[in-house]
């Protein structure tokens, strides 16, 4: 898949206990994310945080929560994110999305070169 050079990076803020059709948000959201040929995605999962209610989420042992901040971040044309925004919104009951203009740096091996000896 071809990534433009030019991109925009749209990154989702939610809660890992969020659903949508009985199944994890953040992992709707990545399968449609996919089903729709975007580039690519990534969840990410952070040890704390908090949001507009000011609730902190914690790994911390003595403060154990199920419901810890992810961000899933997806990186794709500007159009091809725009496309993506109207199913998103279906899926978002909560949580925050960033838009953002990025540029791409993509390494890729050269398919001709031979591979590193172990």
């Amino acid at each position: 898949m071809h990534m433009p050079h030019e991109a925009t990076l749209l990154r989702i803020f939610i809660g890992e206990s969020d659903r949508w059709n009985h199944k994890p948000l953040y992992e709707a959201i990545v399968l449609k994310a996919r089903e729709t040929h975007l580039a690519g995605a990534t969840v990410l999962r952070g040890p704390m945080g908090y949001g507009k209610s000011s609730r902190l989420h914690t790994a911390k042992i003595l403060r154990l929560s199920m419901d810890l901040p992810l961000v899933i971040e997806i990186v794709d044309s500007e159009e091809k994110i725009q496309g993506f925004l109207p199913m998103l919104d279906e899926m978002m009951k909560g949580g925050l999305v960033t838009l953002e203009k990025v540029r791409v740096i993509d390494y890729r091996a050269d398919p001709d070169s031979p591979a590193p000896e172990s």
